[in-house]
């Protein structure tokens, strides 16, 4: 009895990869063992970069708040600091946006703080 395999369902799941890998550059868009190995890593790459960028995003808040600190006098480790003990709870992306597009607001958290 000859071997039975589901050919229909093969060629799909490849044409379904190389649907994927349109626009790639050279073999990777169309020899299959190459697309897939190019697929199956950029997959790793996007699920570790979904993780770092929360990382990212953090960074570029605390360069934000550290530059419209030092405007006011203050460095960024010494301003956190002071919130704290002044129990004030604001996150860094709140702050970071007060910083950006409302100067007189964080101007405003700077002194209290500072506890002016």
């Amino acid at each position: 009895m000859p071997r039975s395999v589901n050919a229909v369902a093969s060629r799909a799941r490849r044409k379904k990869i190389l649907k994927l890998t349109k626009g790639y550059f050279g073999r990777r868009k169309n020899v299959w063992t190459v697309a897939k190995n190019t697929w199956e890593k950029g997959q790793q790459f996007a699920y570790r970069d979904r993780k770092r960028k929360k990382g990212h995003f953090r960074a570029l808040w605390i360069q934000r708040i550290n530059a419209a600190a030092r405007l006011e006098g203050i460095s960024y480790s010494k301003l956190i600091g002071l919130m704290a003990k002044q129990n004030i709870q604001i996150n860094r992306k709140v702050m970071a946006d007060l910083a950006v597009n409302h100067p007189d607001a964080f101007k405003a958290v700077v002194k209290k703080a500072m506890g002016a």
